[in-house]
């Protein structure tokens, strides 16, 4: 019998999820209710009369190559921390195997 206590949990979680879902669904989207400050930024800053100083060195010929940048970076940083993460936990297992084996051999 599946337990009570894990149905309501699971019920909980569904609606705490499709409740905001179903209350936001295509409202604002004309407006820019979801815009983020990417949009909202440059469009406060141009609106003030500010010139920029600096231009970019170079700039991504379009949006997709911007994005699979951005991919990229975002992948090589998961790989340096979970090699980091992997090598200390690697040393911890590694010590801990070495306590045991210096116990097992004072028996």
């Amino acid at each position: 019998m599946v337990n009570k206590r894990a149905i309501i949990l699971l019920a909980l979680v569904v609606v705490l999820v499709a409740f905001p879902l179903a209350l936001y669904n295509g409202k604002g989207e004309s407006q820019g209710y979801f815009s983020g400050t990417d949009d909202q930024g440059p469009a406060y800053i141009e609106s003030t009369g500010y010139t920029p100083w600096f231009h970019s060195i170079w700039e991504p010929p379009s949006g997709e190559i911007e994005s699979l940048l951005f991919a990229v970076q975002a992948a090589i940083g998961a790989i340096i921390i979970g090699f980091v993460f992997g090598y200390y936990y690697g040393q911890s297992k590694e010590r801990k195997r070495r306590i045991t084996d210096v116990e097992e051999k004072e028996k």
